[in-house]
């Protein structure tokens, strides 16, 4: 049953994202697990377009903020104006008041803007003068950048890192979709004409499911010995934290709702290792090749998967 919701939502955004099944389940399981997607890739391959799909294809709430250097946390957030009338302040809910939000070249903002996103991301609440406003269900951030071009840009912290469930990256089209793009100008018109197939109550519903995935103790300590390759590497600087393991177990079980089982299997948790730990481990020599640091690190945690034994 909510394998089959989960088709018609993965099938309705593949209208418009054309040959990247692997990355729409990747960002579909994060929805399912309440976690939020960083996308590294050069601009034009459609990561703005598949943050709308999805939106659309739920039918909440979508917006874009288009970070830059001059950019306030107030113009993420909201703020408090002052009404002559009522002579009394009112809260203007600012653009984080979405269902899915498009934090678009987030890291050509300041350290300081990029901050008032941890709340929400974390706690799904922002808070304003000491008042604390909760975010509308499902939440989820998605956000970009262009891991080749670091000119004006403020690279994100590792506790920001930290606070996304994966990271990915679109890549080019194969030449058979590309030629498909190219003939019916996919990217630049059919978004609009997307229609919702599942509705926001169903996606918190599969998020409810997902939080009741059995999963085996072996499979604990399966999660526990990657985590712990990540620590004791020569070859890592920094290892995963206690909320990567974490985030791989809710990953994981969000992958099994996804393929319709109420139980993970350890390849639940192996197809996920890369994009959940990616972005949370620093290779040795990494903070010296910035450009490198991602790509080295898939392969780093591709070869110590290898390395730890799988659980029969």
């Amino acid at each position: 049953m909510y394998d089959s919701i989960i088709k018609r939502l993965e099938d309705n955004v593949g209208h418009v994202i054309y040959g990247k099944s692997d990355v729409v389940r990747l960002v579909t399981v994060a929805l399912i697990g309440r976690g939020h997607v960083l996308l590294e890739d050069i601009p034009g391959v459609g990561k703005t377009s598949l943050a709308q799909a999805l939106a659309r294809s739920i039918g909440i709430k979508f917006h874009r903020i288009q970070f830059t250097s001059d950019m306030l946390p107030a113009d993420i957030i909201g703020v408090n104006v002052f009404s002559r009338s009522s002579e009394t302040f009112d809260f203007r809910p600012g653009p984080i008041f979405a269902g899915i939000l498009l934090a678009d070249e987030i890291n050509r903002t300041t350290p300081k803007t990029q901050s008032a996103l941890l709340e929400a991301m974390n706690e799904a609440q922002v808070t304003v003068d000491n008042v604390t406003y909760v975010l509308p269900q499902p939440f989820m951030v998605i956000a970009t950048q262009n891991p080749l071009e670091f000119h004006g840009t403020f690279p994100l912290p590792e506790s920001q890192l930290d606070r996304f469930m994966m990271s990915a990256t679109m890549g080019y089209p194969a030449p058979e979709y590309e030629i498909a793009i190219l003939r019916e100008m996919r990217y630049a018109m059919s978004v609009d004409g997307l229609k919702p197939v599942i509705t926001s109550d169903e996606v918190i519903s599969l998020q409810k499911k997902a939080d009741a995935v059995k999963i085996d103790e072996d499979l604990l300590n399966y999660v526990l010995e990657i985590i712990n390759a990540t620590r004791t590497s020569d070859r890592v600087a920094l290892g995963a934290s206690p909320r990567g393991g974490l985030a791989l177990k809710q990953a994981a079980k969000a992958a099994a709702i996804c393929d319709g089982r109420d139980y993970v299997i350890p390849d639940d948790i192996k197809s996920l290792v890369v994009p959940v730990l990616a972005h949370r481990i620093i290779p040795t020599g990494g903070m010296a090749d910035p450009t490198g640091r991602i790509h080295r690190a898939r392969q780093l945690l591709r070869d110590l998967l290898d390395e730890v034994p799988v659980p029969i």
